[in-house]
């Protein structure tokens, strides 16, 4: 019997709220005739990502390769003994369920580097709307308001400072192409060294408040696990300048939304700018959609990673690392998160 590669939740395959296999063509062309596909249940137009029919789709699978579906102990309970490696689409693995990998004899690797340039320009974007108030000017003008000082007088950048927090490689790539615009660029990581940041003309803070209370612009690239989750909050935001900037294209679970609403809603912070959101659509929990409202506020649908060219690189990244794995009993080459 040929093995059985489940993709759990691809947006790529859907066309018209139905999975379409035709559309998998990069996997097709991978796979070729060696194992067979099977891809996530859909109810009205969205994939089925938790619960019993999540689960039983997975039965008999030898790999799962899932985007936004969450690894709980319950699915591995279900997949032990028959998958052998789970590839994470994406450069987060927040969602993986690394502390069931290894005792589960299971191999789990996502792609860290296949949307570096694209991450790193979309917080180049929403950082620079906030700053010249694009997305204000560009609604009201719409509806008829023609006026250059709607929004208030922008910032001259070159007298501002940006903290990063997570110098990764997307956070290493950002200050490389924020520092062109800003005056001085800090970072905070305390898994980095200060020697390091200083080649990407970072300089080092050491505690977050240092970085926070000296930044003009705060953007979010680091990792979320137990030691980020909710890292936004009422101290960090109060350590921050009344008007600084707020930018997470990382993970929604990094913010506290009500402590971001209560902020803005307070003056206490310029604006906020925001890919990700926990859950998905802000539209869907009640401080998130909250939020949304505020002029100071730019929000885009979880997207900073898109181009066809970033999404074809990890499609294509992920079969490849599976038949890898399936064909070779070997951990995966890139990416490896059970090393």
């Amino acid at each position: 019997m040929k093995p059985i590669v489940v993709y759990t939740d691809p947006f790529w395959a859907l066309e018209n709220g139905v999975v379409n296999p035709a559309l998998a063509t990069v996997e097709n062309e991978v796979f070729g005739d060696r194992v067979e596909l099977r891809f996530g249940v859909v109810e009205d137009g969205a994939y089925v990502k938790s619960g019993e029919r999540f689960i039983d789709n997975l039965r008999g699978a030898s790999a799962l390769a899932i985007y936004r579906a969450q690894m709980t102990e319950e699915v591995f309970d279900t997949i032990r003994g028959t998958v052998r490696v789970i590839g994470r689409q994406g450069v987060g693995y927040d969602n993986i369920g690394l502390p069931f990998l290894k005792p589960n004899g299971i191999f789990g690797f996502n792609v860290p580097d296949y949307c570096v340039d694209e991450v790193s320009t979309h917080t180049m974007s929403l950082v620079l709307a906030l700053e010249r108030h694009l997305c204000l000017q560009n609604d009201h003008l719409k509806k008829g308001r023609w006026d250059i000082y709607d929004g208030g007088y922008p910032r001259r950048l070159q007298d501002l400072t940006v903290g990063i927090i997570g110098l990764g490689r997307i956070g290493k790539a950002t200050a490389q192409k924020i520092r062109n615009f800003y005056g001085r660029v800090l970072g905070y990581d305390p898994y980095v060294h200060g020697d390091h940041m200083i080649g990407y003309g970072v300089a080092k803070r050491h505690t977050l408040p240092e970085l926070l209370r000296e930044s003009d612009v705060v953007i979010l690239h680091c990792l979320l696990n137990d030691e980020t989750k909710n890292l936004v909050g009422e101290a960090f935001l109060a350590d921050m300048k009344n008007d600084a900037l707020l930018v997470n294209t990382a993970r929604g679970g990094l913010v506290d939304p009500r402590a971001v609403y209560d902020a803005l809603a307070g003056g206490r912070i310029g604006g906020y700018a925001s890919d990700v959101f926990t859950p998905e659509d802000p539209n869907e929990h009640e401080w998130n959609r909250k939020l949304l409202p505020f002029d100071n506020v730019v929000v885009t649908s979880h997207r900073s990673f898109l181009s066809a060219e970033s999404e074809l690189s990890q499609r294509r990244r992920v079969a490849d690392e599976i038949v890898h794995v399936l064909e070779t009993g070997r951990p995966p080459r890139w990416g490896s998160l059970t090393e």
